[in-house]
């Protein structure tokens, strides 16, 4: 497979609602993170959210997505909303954001 162009890189924004704060999301979805090759951030929101954006392949960004809710995570969640867009590639790395 070819390497990634910027081109072919997306940029997949999803806020959880539920039980998402307090729970161990952030921590879980940085470690579920590792294993795919994004960048990207993931952080609380003052109204009870969590905020995840993620930049890479749109099959990598949708295999972590996945892995999320396989990772004892969808038990916590009652909503999301994904938002796709262009990479902005300003990412390094996948960090949780206080």
């Amino acid at each position: 497979m070819p390497p990634a162009t910027a081109a072919a890189r997306r940029r997949m924004s999803v806020f959880f609602s539920g039980r998402v704060q307090g729970v161990g999301f952030r921590y879980t979805a940085k470690t579920v993170a590792a294993g795919f090759e994004i960048t990207g951030f993931i952080r609380n929101l003052p109204d009870g959210r969590v905020e995840l954006a993620a930049e890479g392949r749109p099959d990598e960004l949708e295999a972590f997505h996945a892995a999320l809710h396989g990772a004892g995570l969808a038990g916590f969640i009652r909503d999301e909303q994904v938002i796709w867009a262009d990479a902005k590639n300003e990412f390094r790395g996948f960090e949780i954001v206080r």
